[in-house]
């Protein structure tokens, strides 16, 4: 399975496409977001993931019981709308940071969280929408966001294999088979026992989509270790300093480390290679070094072989160690000197 969102090809063949994701993490100043961009690019990022809302287009401006936050998350006992309002990014700064990212040869996409904000995202051209996993039950907006005919990538964060199911369903509807899933969880951060990233294999088998990682983990071993069980989309929160501060940075990497994480997920790639049992050139010489038979101590004309005077040893020079036991109480042809590698010749 493939797609391409902009330049990028995904999926099979392809190395994995890290995703950098500015989130909040802008400290409401259109210069942190800019210099941001620009470190994703030099720490690797191959694009940038907006977030395309008003506090008033995800919640609303309500305060009672039923818009506070209150499940033992770092957010807890704030405001909906009020969060909304402090992690929302202004919608006149995207176009503006979108063309930064494609003038450094990154792309840069968004995720909408409503169909007007699908309707700008269009008029700026990006070449994909991320669904967050708390909109994935919202099949309306998932069905007018895959009828643009972008690829869709979804996150499962919240969401029931059947919502997956319907979110998917929803795409197809539309006519839209370029589906990515993300497996991710919903935890800021999270913790690794509710990672469970053999999920990521069985998406591309049971779901028939591009399988890939939204991470909210600290560090970079769950993301790297996403590759090598075949993530072709690979999502991480950046953040240019923690001291920016704001509802994200506790779980947003910083660019040195994202830079490492980077470096380390290419080294998977090219670890993994293909099936392959046949040496290289130099395995093939290294052989040289392999146990074989060889004469142990002097051994005259007519003596048997013995497990004293035939042993198992290296260098690989003479017979394999499996025609051993074949060996054994069988009578030298002629004298052998000790350190002799042992061969048909001299049974």
């Amino acid at each position: 399975m493939r797609l391409k969102i902009g330049n990028k090809t995904i999926g099979d063949g392809a190395p994995a496409f890290i995703v950098a994701e500015l989130s909040a993490n802008h400290g409401n100043k259109f210069e942190i977001a800019a210099d941001t961009v620009r470190a994703m690019r030099d720490s690797g990022a191959d694009a940038v993931k907006l977030q395309t809302y008003t506090a008033d287009t995800i919640t609303l401006n309500c305060d009672n019981d039923y818009f506070k936050i209150k499940q033992g998350t770092i957010w807890d006992g704030k405001n909906l709308h009020k969060l909304y309002e402090e992690a929302s990014m202004p919608w006149e700064w995207q176009p503006k940071l979108k063309k930064i990212a494609n003038d450094l040869g990154m792309e840069c996409f968004s995720t909408p969280f409503d169909n007007t904000a699908v309707d700008f995202l269009e008029k700026m051209d990006v070449p994909a929408y991320k669904i967050a996993s708390f909109e994935i039950t919202d099949i309306p907006l998932i069905e007018y966001t895959a009828s643009k005919g972008k690829p869709m990538i979804l996150a499962t964060g919240v969401a029931e294999l059947s919502d997956i199911e319907d979110a998917i369903a929803a795409c197809r509807r539309m006519g839209n088979n370029q589906i990515a899933v993300l497996k991710c969880t919903s935890s800021y951060p999270a913790p690794l026992r509710e990672i469970n990233l053999a999920t990521i294999p069985d998406i591309g088998r049971r779901l028939k989509a591009i399988a890939g990682l939204s991470d909210h983990t600290i560090g970079s071993a769950i993301p790297i270790a996403s590759c090598a069980l075949g993530a072709k989309i690979i999502e991480k929160h950046f953040i240019l300093d923690k001291k920016i501060g704001g509802p994200d940075a506790s779980f947003s990497m910083e660019p040195e480390d994202f830079r490492k994480m980077v470096s380390s997920i290419r080294e998977v790639e090219e670890s993994l290679g293909k099936v392959n049992y046949e040496l290289t050139e130099k395995a093939s010489k290294s052989r040289d070094f392999c146990r074989s038979l060889f004469v142990a101590e002097n051994i005259e004309r007519g003596e048997l072989f013995t497990t004293d005077n035939i042993r198992s040893v290296r260098p690989g020079f003479g017979l394999p160690p499996k025609h051993l036991n074949a060996i054994l109480g069988k009578r030298a042809k002629k004298h052998l000197e000790k350190g002799t590698p042992l061969n048909w010749m001299h049974i």
